[in-house]
């Protein structure tokens, strides 16, 4: 369980979830109780008294008896009576004695049992009998301040004056420097904080050294000091705590959604200031993760629809240290009636696509009325899908000491309980008020949330049942199977095929807006972040009823996505032929046995072959041109090599005879880059004269020319007798060219079809393996994505800062990849055309192949590198060219690549495994 696993393995007989909302606790003592003091019936209970904000602690060492907890509010009278004082109960004793004359106390744990607190109504006197005496007339000190200020009247003016005590005793003291775990540490940093916790803070200082991050509570409680060494720092977090920007959460572990502390600092530039001291020590050993490049990931199936939506909680600022932003996650089953569930059919799931409210179309019109009739600020639920007090619903059974501090020492009531998984999902769908989701624990392993195994007495209910475990659906043998079929409804392919739209309401652009509207998925203002700015506020009592108000209610996640979130890439059954698997409209046909199984040894060829790309081999280099390389083509049976350069050469190289066999100049200035038509018979080159020209193998000559721009042209592509070229004229232009016709003397048979405009320059172009999407990146550096059906822009993104290289399209089309002069590799979601990843090199990489997860590039130094696109990395650096590779061909198989550089030489590779 994420609840369980580091915030609530155990809790000692006392914990500050004894104390109230927004309390502190500053200090303990030895001491005795005494009960009856003086007469035949006295008692006397040795333990510990604790001086609280709110209230008077006492823990005795005996489990047997009660805690008792006695409101500051409730109290007549403190003194330590004098020594003078007549029938004075402490004359016979030496120690200090305080006096507590009160009306009402609560006992809590008898017999060291978890359950609602009692109250014990009436006039009573408590005597303490502190074991050090000294420290008699502090303590006295302290609980008079104290209960002054629990006697004034507005919350905001006691919050003040308890903070002012709070600040004042932290100013007094400071970090023990013996704390140390070392006398070598140097002190980077010293400031005061609170630690975070599950409905309460505790105050005390940090300290930040060059190996260590330490906190000192300022009551020792539960430890001394808490120390974190940096170098097992894995994530670290800014948060919002209580609507302002104080948080910082520090991770250990990489994907656990439990931190290893969350502090709260007094202001922003503490907390500052200690992240960048965090994050720049941990920054050389860690890659930092952003919500587009779990996207990636998880599109590409390397992380779970689970793992996904927990990385979107963390990086949404939500915590299983604060319950008004738990992570949240979504109901998935709507069936909780049928013996057997079924996970193929649709009717079987959720309707992803709407959030809870919306899910009921009778309720959603009533409450769409209210909204209609409702005056500025208009919302449409009176309650949120997350709070502090729906995730304690589903988490009593294991957690029922937060539930009680959340509700005043009381459980809810017995037939408001979680009881029952199908009672609960239609009180969703039904209720007036109720729009939960669920909680990352329903899909996890630990199933002790869903049974009272600690025999906790949770009421009656009015059929005069006793609240035990959680009713299971019939499908649902037990409560470990009942997570096991969740897991799986939740990596089902129909969730994974319509998680984005749950997304896009809690963490996208459906979240706020217009679009928030539309999706009926409108909430009070104050849960948003941004909808109250707390530092406008001068008037406490104001101030500290919206915390509260906050606290109760919950908090919408912060927003991650301002546009629509990009599906799920779902593997295809194998009898899709590769061609149609790898386009963006895929239509599936039925193949022979013999042709499926060549398609897969295909697909498994080929995925063997980026496993082992870091294994390329120099085979041949050869130095065959004057210039820098600017285009590799290769004929079909590979024993002919076509180059360009800006030598304004095309040559025709053997690899059988590794000779030039031919060389022509078409003008005195550049070839930018060529390729060769189906059929090897034709060459097609374009030139910085502005032309394309048409060379015939055959004939050894060229056979036309094409002066379709008005500046130089930087790249060609071609496919089904349409020729795409870019220019420096800043148009992309779409050609019909029949090649049949280029061996007659006709001179007219190129039909201009499209003209995509530009602002600037365009420096490459590619085609996707449909051939309906072409992708551009100019010299200003933006991508822009074309639908060259229609010759529209679908997409157009300032990608880099400089001119973009490369770009080409990942096999299955769904992402484009990028690289430019600004040494950074960018990955576009084709679909949205959000940007979902960006990766840094410490170089300019020119060229480049990728199968999707894997990038081979050519760098500007002349090395080919092996990127982990996912990990954000380079696996691999081959030696290569003396200078910047500036072209790169790679066969089907990817087996073999031909680089060319600006040392002027082509060299062959071949893959050795």
């Amino acid at each position: 369980m994420v609840f369980s696993n580091k915030k609530f393995l155990f809790i000692c007989r006392f914990s500050l979830l004894l104390l109230n909302l927004e309390e502190y606790y500053f200090e303990q003592h030895t001491a005795n109780h005494i009960i009856n003091k003086g007469c035949r019936d006295e008692r006397k209970f040795r333990g510990s008294l604790k001086i609280c904000s709110k209230s008077i602690i006492f823990e005795p060492d005996d489990n047997i008896q009660p805690i008792i907890k006695i409101p500051l509010r409730d109290c007549i009278s403190i003194k330590a009576p004098e020594d003078n004082e007549a029938n004075n109960p402490f004359t016979r004793d030496t120690s200090g004695g305080i006096s507590v004359l009160c009306n009402q106390v609560f006992l809590i744990k008898e017999r060291n049992i978890t359950a609602p607190y009692k109250t014990v109504r009436g006039r009573t006197e408590h005597l303490f009998q502190l074991d050090v005496a000294g420290k008699l007339g502090d303590v006295v000190q302290t609980l008079h301040q104290l209960y002054r200020a629990s006697c004034l009247d507005k919350m905001g003016d006691q919050a003040a004056m308890i903070t002012a005590i709070l600040q004042s005793r932290l100013a007094r003291t400071s970090f023990d420097k013996n704390r140390f775990q070392s006398i070598s540490e140097t002190l980077h940093m010293e400031c005061k904080a609170e630690m975070v916790t599950p409905l309460v803070t505790n105050p005390g200082h940090v300290c930040v050294t060059d190996a260590n991050l330490y906190f000192q509570p300022l009551n020792g409680y539960p430890k001394p000091v808490v120390q974190i060494t940096l170098q097992n720092v894995r994530r670290i977090y800014k948060r919002r705590h209580g609507l302002m920007p104080l948080g910082l959460e520090v991770f250990c572990t990489e994907n656990d959604l439990c931190s290893d502390i969350y502090l709260k600092f007094y202001n922003c530039q503490d907390r500052d200031e200690l992240y960048f001291l965090i994050a720049t020590y941990i920054e050389n050993h860690v890659t930092e993760h952003t919500a587009e490049s779990y996207m990636l990931q998880w599109q590409r199936g390397h992380l779970s629809n689970y793992q996904y939506l927990l990385h979107l909680n963390n990086l949404a600022d939500r915590s299983c240290n604060d319950l008004s932003q738990y992570p949240v996650f979504p109901w998935i089953i709507a069936d909780y009636s049928s013996s057997v569930l079924d996970l193929t059919k649709p009717e079987t799931f959720r309707d992803l696509s709407k959030p809870i409210g919306a899910l009921n179309k009778e309720r959603l019109d009533r409450l769409l009325t209210r909204y209609q009739e409702m005056p500025e600020p208009k919302f449409m639920y009176g309650s949120h899908y997350s709070s502090p007090g729906y995730v304690l619903f589903y988490l009593v059974r294991v957690a029922p000491e937060y539930m009680l501090c959340l509700q005043n020492g009381k459980f809810d009531h017995a037939d408001r309980m979680f009881n029952s998984l199908a009672e609960t999902w239609k009180n969703c769908l039904d209720g007036a008020t109720d729009f939960k989701e669920l909680i990352p624990e329903f899909y996890e392993n630990d199933s002790s949330f869903l049974v009272n195994s600690l025999k906790l007495d949770l009421g009656k209910r009015q059929g005069g049942k006793m609240v035990e475990d959680v009713e299971l659906p019939p499908w649902a043998s037990g409560p470990d199977d009942f997570l096991q079929k969740s897991q799986e409804a939740l990596e089902s392919q129909y969730v994974s095929e319509h998680l984005h739209e749950w997304i896009d309401i809690i963490f996208g652009y459906k979240q706020k807006g217009s679009e928030a509207v539309a999706a009926h998925n409108v909430f009070h203002p104050l849960t948003y972040e941004g909808g109250v700015d707390l530092n406008s506020i001068m008037d406490p009592n104001e101030k500290v009823a919206l915390l509260t108000q906050i606290l109760e209610f919950g908090q919408t996640p912060k927003q991650l996505f301002t546009i629509p979130h990009p599906r799920r890439i779902i593997p295809k059954l194998k009898s899709l032929s590769r061609t149609s698997s790898h386009s963006v409209s895929i239509t599936e046909s039925p193949v022979s046995p013999n042709e499926e199984s060549f398609e897969d040894l295909t697909e498994e060829s080929i995925t063997l072959a980026w496993n082992n790309i870091a294994k390329l081999k120099l085979d041949e280099q050869y130095k065959i041109h004057k210039e820098a390389i600017t285009g590799i083509a290769v004929t079909c049976n590979g024993s002919s090599v076509f180059t360009t350069s800006q030598d304004s050469t095309l040559k025709m190289f053997s690899k059988e005879s590794k000779s030039i066999q031919r060389s022509v100049s078409f003008s005195n200035m550049a070839l930018s880059s060529c390729l060769i038509l189906p059929g090897d018979t034709t060459v097609i080159s374009s030139s910085w004269d502005n032309h394309i020209y048409f060379y015939s193998v055959a004939f050894g000559r060229r056979q036309d020319i094409l002066m379709g721009h008005d500046d130089a042209v930087s790249k060609i592509c071609w496919c089904d007798g349409r020729l795409y070229s870019a220019s420096w004229d800043s148009t992309v232009k779409v050609w019909h060219c029949d090649p049949g016709e280029t061996l007659s003397n006709k001179k007219h048979h190129f039909e201009l079809l499209a003209e995509l405009e530009h602002d600037v320059s365009v420096n490459t172009i590619n085609l996707n393996a449909a051939n309906t999407v072409l992708a551009s990146g100019t010299k200003e550096g933006t991508i822009s994505v074309w639908d060259v059906t229609t010759a529209t822009v679908l997409h157009q993104l300032p990608c880099h800062s400089g001119t973009v290289f490369d770009a080409a399209f990942s096999p299955d089309s769904r992402h484009l990849l990028s690289t430019g002069e600004d040494c950074c590799f960018k990955v576009i979601d084709v679909q949205t055309g959000m940007l979902i990843s960006s990766v840094t090199a410490d170089e300019p990489q020119r060229c480049f192949r990728w199968d999707g997860n894997t990038i081979l590039s050519g760098s500007q130094t002349g090395d080919l590198l092996i990127w982990d696109l996912l990990g954000g990395k380079v696996i691999g650096r081959i030696k290569g060219h003396t200078g910047a590779v500036t072209s790169m061909w790679m066969n089907e198989q990817c087996t073999s690549v031909i680089t060319g550089g600006e040392d002027k030489q082509i060299v062959f590779w071949k893959l050795q495994y």
